[in-house]
């Protein structure tokens, strides 16, 4: 059978060899794109010399839906295209109408969505820190990095009856107030995955095959990260110093990440997938610092609202907002368009996921077949997130 000519092309190599570039598709069902993710790839032998990656394959019209839903119910669809950051894309959202409508947030809801967002940061970091190894060939570290998922999830549960798609949040603060105890056992548990993160460190940062698969692979410049609209862990990696919880503070960032408090914004130069991974690594620590202090405050601050009372029918007055988050995996932006009615006339998403995997192509042209694997896990992405 003749070659398909979109497929192959023929041409003479150095030593006067035929050579041919072969077009190879990742995915989309493949297990390293991280859900339904296609990646068409030019390869000249084993060298990648074009790459295009090639989303929709699950896109659910989010963003169409929202339009028919009133602004209780949009959360429900808010939480779920970045399945690892379920709670912090809830915050998004109900933050911006909040804005909207004018609305006071009790400080006890503040700290406590801070508290909760946290924990879902380092839920979405350790789901990484186990998968990203375990695409290189290293089974151990998924089972260390999901052994304190667990023990995560356990406080999250209690609170809010879910394990993935929280739905704790409501417009004007949380569903409900904190369970007895529930502090303490957040605080047990936040020093108890402390104490064992250095196993998963050494499993990690400390193996020299996975330093020899990922140091000098998949170098992202700073300037291309930046042109591309990168962010999070991926653009922090490449020197670029940006978070939105200490630039644009929302929440209580601002006096978690003001004088004396325990945040920082952690940072590399290399840019390559080491990097990445470092950051991640490293940033989960800080989440932890985090979540300690929201413990503390919460333990201080006298009981009681955690919500604000709303009408029965919820209008959003005329006009339009945008607002920022620093998620999990970079910047979202949410920009509502109300028309004063009960429903948004437009909710715009503007996910992490989608800039961080549009620089692979420009990032994997020029690596061999055998650090793709590598270089597209350490973009560290959601699909749902890319498609919405």
């Amino acid at each position: 059978m003749a070659p398909n000519p979109q497929e192959l092309t023929v041409g003479v190599g150095a030593g006067g060899l035929a050579t041919a570039d072969m077009v190879l598709n990742i995915g989309p069902q493949h297990p390293a794109t991280h859900g339904v993710l296609r990646l068409r790839i030019v390869l000249d032998g084993e060298r990648i010399v074009e790459a295009e990656p090639i989303v929709g394959y699950m896109h659910r019209g989010a963003e169409k839906l929202f339009e028919v839903r009133d602004y209780r119910q949009i959360l429900v669809l808010a939480n779920r295209h970045d399945w690892l950051s379920a709670f912090s894309s809830e915050i998004g959202v109900a933050l911006t109408v909040e804005r909207m409508l004018g609305m006071d947030v009790p400080e006890r809801a503040t700290w406590t969505r801070t508290l909760l967002a946290e924990l879902n940061r380092v839920l979405n970091h350790l789901m990484f820190l186990g998968s990203y190894p375990l695409e290189l060939g290293a089974i151990t570290p998924i089972f260390y990095a999901f052994r304190e998922r667990e023990d995560l999830q356990a406080v999250m549960e209690e609170i809010s009856g879910g394990r993935m798609h929280y739905m704790f949040n409501r417009v004007g603060g949380l569903r409900e107030d904190l369970p007895a105890g529930w502090l303490d056992r957040v605080a047990e548990t936040v020093a108890l995955v402390r104490r064992r993160l250095p196993d998963l460190e050494s499993m990690l940062v400390g193996n020299e095959i996975l330093r020899a698969r990922t140091r000098g692979v998949g170098v992202l410049p700073r300037d291309l990260a930046s042109a591309y609209g990168v962010s999070g862990p991926i653009a922090r990696a490449s020197g670029l110093d940006i978070d939105l919880r200490r630039d644009a503070p929302y929440l209580a960032y601002g006096e978690l990440f003001g004088p004396g408090g325990p945040g920082r914004v952690v940072t590399r130069e290399a840019g390559d997938c080491l990097a990445r991974l470092e950051v991640l690594l490293e940033q989960t620590q800080v989440s932890l610092d985090l979540a300690d202090r929201c413990v503390e405050v919460l333990r201080d601050l006298p009981r009681g609202p955690v919500n604000v009372k709303l009408p029965k029918v919820l209008k959003v007055p005329e006009g339009d907002d945008y607002t920022a988050t620093e998620n999990p995996l970079g910047l979202n932006g949410y920009y509502l368009v109300s028309r004063g009615e009960k429903t948004p006339w437009r909710l715009k998403l503007r996910s992490a996921s989608f800039n961080n995997v549009a620089v692979l192509r420009e990032l994997l042209p020029g690596a061999l077949l055998a650090d793709m694997v590598a270089i597209l896990g350490s973009t560290f992405f959601v699909v749902g997130d890319i498609d919405k």
